[in-house]
């Protein structure tokens, strides 16, 4: 009887343990989301403020950031060492180009200030110096843009660390039908344009426009 109590003893701490063991089930994978539309997100960083730390430095060293694109509009100034007739502040124009003396255009669109660099270097080693040293560094960034329901829309200088609110406040603020809690806001990423609703703490970027919506009540 003393051998059959302890079985029993044992057998039904088993089942409890075995019942206790199918209770404690591993938990369920997390879906993950699909990663995000590369037209949104950008904005939508720069909308939650992750973007603050590249708007967060001064002209010269934002334009060394990576992923900082010259465009029509910028001005740069480019140090070609030894040479003071080429040394000077250029403005990328109309077509995308720079145009410095001897070389002509260079193409500047799409490329950071360290491509630009590199393609002058390029340029000046093809015929007119043997070892050309080049530096670019961005002295001010194309305009932005702000339009709709504020007091005066139109295109205004781009100031590192610029958010949608201090650009309402550059065109003279909100107009009474202003919609105060979002506006639009497009950017060119290369040649795609991004566009998206966005709150007043986001940070600008040079070249975007800002439109300011009618509010309806």
């Amino acid at each position: 009887m003393r051998v059959w109590r302890r079985l029993q003893k044992w057998g039904g701490g088993a089942c409890l343990a075995l019942a206790l063991s199918g209770c404690i089930t591993a938990p369920p994978p997390v879906a993950m989301s699909a990663a995000p539309v590369a037209a949104r997100a950008d904005l939508d960083s720069g909308a939650y403020g992750l973007a603050s730390a590249q708007a967060s430095v001064t002209p010269v060293a934002y334009a060394r950031e990576g992923g900082y694109r010259l465009d029509a509009g910028d001005r740069l100034r480019i140090v070609v060492f030894g040479q003071e007739g080429l040394t000077n502040s250029y403005s990328v124009d109309a077509g995308g180009a720079i145009t410095m003396p001897l070389i002509g255009a260079v193409h500047a669109r799409g490329l950071t200030p360290a491509e630009l660099a590199k393609a002058v270097t390029a340029k000046l080693r093809a015929g007119y110096i043997r070892e050309p040293y080049v530096a670019a560094e961005v002295e001010a960034y194309r305009p932005f843009f702000i339009l709709g329901e504020v007091a005066a829309p139109g295109q205004y200088p781009y100031v590192p660390n610029m958010t949608v609110e201090s650009a309402v406040a550059i065109a003279g603020g909100f107009s009474p039908r202003a919609q105060k809690s979002t506006v639009d806001l497009t950017r060119t990423e290369g040649s795609t344009p991004m566009r998206a609703s966005v709150p007043l703490g986001t940070l600008l970027r040079p070249g975007d426009t800002v439109v300011v919506g009618e509010r309806w009540f």
